[in-house]
């Protein structure tokens, strides 16, 4: 009976494997972690599937000790009384040098992958992203870039000679235009409270803290629609601080910038809050003050 049994559930196991699409498979292969848009993302990726493998196989090595001392060492009579160790030297050293080692492994590896994220590289193209109580601005640059403006990304020195926002509101949810196969780079800002930056679909955020311009860059791998949020408890309409994501051609890039500046939406520097933080900077075409 324990054999049918045993039979009957492999076939069921195998029944529901086969039925799973190509995306429940992904999923599995990823340990439900989303399939990643960008170059970074891969990184992170691996870091997670590495931690699983770890993690399952240190399970089935604890499991299997658990159950073998519960065999090994199970009561065969009623007067039969196990032997009583009050320690085991070996044992002692080994459970607590392992713990050290495993913990070493993980630090080393997640030091090599947070090193490999936030190396940004050749940066292609820059963004200053502004989040504020309770939606996103975001600054595009116009004409040529010059990088090292970028070496302090706290001072008033900007890459772009001109540029280009789209600003939302707590009604409307603004969009992230970003070219496919180009690096680019988020300087951050925030003329309130600490928010944090991040698309699920790219594996990454990060802080956007008042004071400081912290900065990472993104290379997307795969052209679609993508959503964004804030992942801080930033006050009473953080749910709203949400955005769109599109990835678009380099053509297609370009193309959006000009609409953007056809439509007005044009100022000589990013729109960083500043004066105008408590009415969300951007929502009108006078800049002035805007950078105060």
């Amino acid at each position: 009976m324990g054999k049918t049994s045993l039979l009957v559930a492999l076939a069921a196991v195998v029944v529901l494997l086969g039925g799973c699409s190509s995306e429940t498979k992904g999923e599995w292969k990823r340990a439900a972690m989303p399939d990643p848009a960008s170059a970074q993302g891969e990184h992170t990726l691996s870091l997670w599937q590495g931690a699983w493998i770890a993690a399952m196989i240190t399970g089935v090595i604890v499991w299997g000790l658990i159950f073998w001392a519960c065999w090994h060492y199970r009561r065969r009579s009623e007067s039969d009384i196990p032997v009583q160790t009050r320690y085991n030297l070996p044992i002692e050293i080994f459970y607590t040098i392992a713990p050290v080692l495993m913990v070493i492994v993980f630090f080393t590896h997640t030091v090599r992958t947070q090193d490999a994220i936030l190396d940004e590289g050749k940066v292609d193209n820059t963004i200053e992203v502004v989040g504020q109580q309770w939606s996103w601005t975001f600054n595009y640059g116009m004409g040529e870039r010059d990088g090292s403006a970028d070496d302090d990304a706290a001072d008033d020195e900007f890459p772009y000679s001109d540029y280009v926002y789209e600003a939302g509101t707590a009604e409307r949810i603004p969009t992230l235009v970003l070219p496919i196969n180009k690096t680019t780079r988020f300087n951050l800002h925030s003329p309130d409270v600490v928010h944090d930056f991040g698309v699920p679909a790219f594996l990454m955020k990060m802080d956007v803290i008042p004071g400081r311009v912290n900065h990472y860059a993104i290379t997307p791998t795969r052209m679609g629609d993508f959503r964004g949020a804030c992942y801080e408890l930033c006050g009473v309409s953080h749910s709203r601080m949400l955005f769109n994501v599109k990835v678009v051609s380099e053509a297609d890039y370009e193309s959006y910038l000009q609409d953007l500046k056809s439509q007005g939406n044009e100022a000589d520097k990013p729109l960083l809050g500043g004066a105008e933080a408590d009415t969300q900077a951007g929502l009108n075409n006078d800049t002035e003050g805007v950078n105060k």
